[in-house]
């Protein structure tokens, strides 16, 4: 049996190198070189790049920072994709296996009685048969390279997979920072909302004591009513989108979040800058462009398995062992045997089911090569889309600062005037309404600002590392 396997594992071995598989070439980045750099953008910054920045080290809040930290021990999605990561390995395990004969030791032992109609002696019969034996079973020499196109394909989804799960967790650092910003501003709004509203109360009382005495018109008390029901239903939506915020929150974290929890002011300073590099350095930090790419090179390896299945396969079955009658002599000298079964399978008629087959696997191939390009493309618009909100987010909030500062001069000067009766109600009104507008759209700004830089943080590519380490300063 050696004898006869010798020469045919001597060709596996040589023609298993052979590959079907067409050489991949790395699709041009349909981008610009450069992140736009008109007066909307802001200015480079050096420093480590964003997938080097540790998250830790981007948000200043330590309470953000502990709510990060127990959402990425705690959040069921990041989980799932963990599973998913070990799920497709496993599946790579047993496509690879399929390189390998497997080898199995089987023992069997037989009684039959034969009537003495069967026989041809006119007397019953009553034989015995014991084997035990090694060997393998329909073993595919990868002659043409099919399996191994195959183990590839496996291999490099599970690699996709891994970059998936590192995109939910960038995701996931993304979310719970936004979800705990949001929460924190819209507890400023509703602070402010409750000093405003009584404030207005205040107001409202006052009007309702001039016109008692024929000081303020009816116009005067309507108009103050207003506000303070306005401000009212105010307050009602910003305790409702306070506890939806903690709901929400509390949903990503994966376990209870406190009420009460001490932060700092969105005024102060919560977020580290982070520098954008070049687009190129997307394309090895930004995890959904490198899955992206790993479906791409599994698409062009499953184009060689489909070539390969044009070409004849051979399978191998074979085994050794001892056979005996008596269960004593089962591994005495002279009982030893042996099979060796070859079996080749040659295509010649399917109705073009291969061809489509081939088809089909290209088709996928510039499926992914599009999916690729638009990942790069959607990647580099967050950028340049985070660095445009960068600089004129700076200017928008330099211009509502003034313009708050503004109003609450215009307010100061209204109450005055109104109080020594120079003015009346109705320019109190409106400056402490313009005040209050000004005042809600500064906290909205403040928001939207750093919402934007978190985007930008993860458009880069950050929130992998917790710590920023080792890097080199660009």
């Amino acid at each position: 049996m050696h004898k006869l396997l010798s020469p045919l594992a001597a060709a596996a071995f040589m023609l298993g190198g052979c590959s079907l598989i067409p050489d991949y070439q790395r699709p041009d980045a349909p981008v610009a070189g450069q992140y736009p750099q008109t007066s909307a953008y802001a200015p480079a910054l050096s420093g480590p790049l964003a997938a080097e920045q540790g998250w830790r080290d981007l948000f200043q809040d330590p309470v953000l920072a502990q709510l990060i930290e127990s959402a990425l021990a705690n959040n069921r999605d990041l989980r799932v994709a963990a599973l998913n990561v070990e799920a497709y390995q496993a599946q790579y395990r047993i496509q690879r296996a399929d390189l390998f004969p497997a080898i199995s030791a089987n023992g069997t032992g037989s009684r039959q009685r034969l009537p003495a109609s069967l026989t041809g002696t006119g007397n019953a019969a009553i034989s015995s048969s014991y084997s035990a034996t090694l060997g393998i079973s329909a073993y595919e020499l990868d002659l043409f390279g099919r399996i191994r196109s195959l183990s590839d394909q496996a291999s490099l989804i599970y690699l996709s997979s891994e970059e998936a799960r590192r995109s939910s967790q960038l995701s996931l650092v993304a979310s719970v920072a936004s979800a705990y910003l949001t929460w924190r501003a819209d507890q400023e709004l509703l602070a402010l909302t409750q000093d405003t509203l009584q404030s207005y109360e205040q107001s409202l009382r006052l009007t309702e004591r001039s016109n008692q005495v024929g000081t303020a018109s009816a116009l005067n008390l309507s108009q103050s009513r207003t506000s303070v029901e306005s401000a009212r239903a105010s307050l009602a939506k910003f305790q409702r989108q306070v506890a939806q915020d903690l709901n929400n929150l509390t949903l990503l974290v994966g376990t209870s979040v406190a009420d009460d929890l001490p932060g700092r002011p969105l005024a102060s300073d919560l977020l580290s800058e982070v520098p954008a590099g070049l687009p190129s350095d997307l394309l090895q930090r930004r995890p959904d462009i490198l899955e992206a790419e790993y479906l791409l090179q599994s698409a062009n390896a499953n184009i060689g398995a489909a070539r390969a299945a044009f070409f004849p396969s051979i399978s191998l079955t074979a085994n050794a062992g001892s056979s005996s009658t008596e269960l004593s002599g089962l591994f005495k000298g002279g009982s030893g045997s042996w099979t060796f079964q070859p079996q080749i399978n040659l295509p010649i008629f399917n109705a073009g089911s291969l061809r489509a087959s081939l088809n089909y696997s290209k088709i996928q191939k510039d499926i992914r090569v599009s999916q690729y390009e638009k990942a790069i493309q959607t990647a580099f618009q967050e950028v340049s889309d985070g660095l445009a909100a960068r600089k004129t987010y700076k200017d928008q909030l330099i211009a509502q600062r003034d313009l708050v500062q503004a109003n609450q001069d215009y307010y100061r000067l209204a109450e005055r005037r109104y109080r020594i009766g120079v003015d009346s109600s109705l320019t109190f009104l409106d400056a402490q309404r313009s005040l209050f507008n000004a005042q809600q759209t500064l906290i909205v700004d403040r928001l939207s600002q750093l919402l934007a830089e978190v985007n930008l943080y993860k458009a880069l590519g950050g929130g992998w590392v917790e710590r920023t380490s080792n890097v080199t300063v660009r």
